[in-house]
């Protein structure tokens, strides 16, 4: 399982959310690439960045600020956030994203996200965050009305190979992962499954090592120091071994 610490945006600066809540925006760190070289040397391959200005406008916001940061930090990184076109989908790629996640996008427009994974195949991934199990969309701030193992088999279908999973009343509150969701999901679709959401510790990452998940999204943790980075990527390479 890999660890993909997280660095969400929001006008400029890193921040983390309080259960999807714009208007809790906490700043947790300075300068986004210096804290992805942090994360780095920590020993993270994988960086996870979101523009949640874009998210909720639909639209890339920190765009430039996020390829800076994907092209000299050194690692792979995904990202998500407004990404709600094909041109979006190949300036992130041309520019050095990794992969890019693309989430009201899957819900509204299930055409856009079959022509990007037939475009970039495994470079796609898809974001259901869901609220009591039910996607949501826009930002956080809307429901979809659809539950998010219905999504996820029509992703799946439409050929998507990554999905990440978040449990919106878990995100930002280090109160452990929705094991049981993501358990659900994992045994209901052959995507490879990133969890994220409510990651507060060591123990945390086992148990969803213990899943068989893809990988695992620690943000809030990272930046309270209630999560080890270097332990975490220690030990699941370990037990990879």
């Amino acid at each position: 399982m890999i660890i993909l610490p997280a660095i969400d945006i929001h006008e400029g600066r890193c921040v983390r959310l309080f259960q999807g809540d714009y208007s809790t925006a906490e700043v947790v760190a300075g300068d986004p690439l210096e804290t992805a070289e942090g994360f780095r040397e920590q020993g993270a391959h994988w960086l996870h960045m979101v523009d949640l200005d874009g998210a909720k406008a639909g639209r890339p916001i920190n765009h430039e600020l996020i390829l800076n940061t994907a092209e000299t930090a050194g690692m792979h990184v995904e990202v998500g956030g407004g990404i709600r076109s094909m041109r979006t989908v190949e300036d992130y790629l041309m520019g050095g994203a990794s992969r890019v996640i693309l989430g009201s996008a899957a819900l509204g427009d299930p055409e856009f996200v079959k022509e990007a994974v037939c475009a970039y195949g495994k470079r796609i991934a898809v974001g259901i965050d869901a609220i009591d199990g039910i996607a949501a969309a826009e930002g956080w701030t809307k429901k979809s009305g659809m539950d998010y193992i219905e999504v996820a088999k029509r992703m799946e279908g439409i050929g998507v190979q990554y999905i990440i999973c978040t449990d919106i009343h878990k995100d930002g509150t280090q109160s452990g992962p929705n094991l049981e969701m993501l358990d659900k999901l994992n045994r209901a679709v052959s995507c490879n499954i990133i969890a994220s959401g409510g990651v507060s510790s060591l123990l945390d990452i086992i148990n969803l090592y213990d899943l068989g998940l893809y990988g695992a999204i620690a943000g809030k943790a990272l930046y309270a120091g209630t999560l080890d980075l270097k332990a975490a990527v220690r030990v699941c390479h370990k037990f990879s071994g």
